[in-house]
């Protein structure tokens, strides 16, 4: 726990849904959307994005995001 209060917050957040097409990033149903989490660092949301994303290889149209929530809340704040 210690070393993670030394390293600085940079919270993300995963999650994911069914698309609408393929070429969009419009939703089919925004009750369905699977809220992954949300992660202190963007190695484990990277983890956690990997693995919904591998479990639902075969649904062509699921996709799964990781938001940068630490740019949003701090947008003047530049991750080193």
């Amino acid at each position: 726990m210690a070393e993670q209060d030394a390293r600085k917050q940079l919270l993300h957040l995963v999650f994911g849904g069914e698309l609408k097409k393929l070429d969009s990033v419009e939703f089919r149903d925004l009750d369905q959307l699977d809220i992954v989490g949300i992660f202190p660092d963007y190695k484990s949301a990277e983890a956690a994005w990997r693995a919904k994303a591998q479990a639902t290889v075969d649904n062509a149209h699921m996709r799964y995001f990781v938001v940068h929530l630490h740019r949003l809340l701090e947008p003047e704040v530049k991750s080193g």
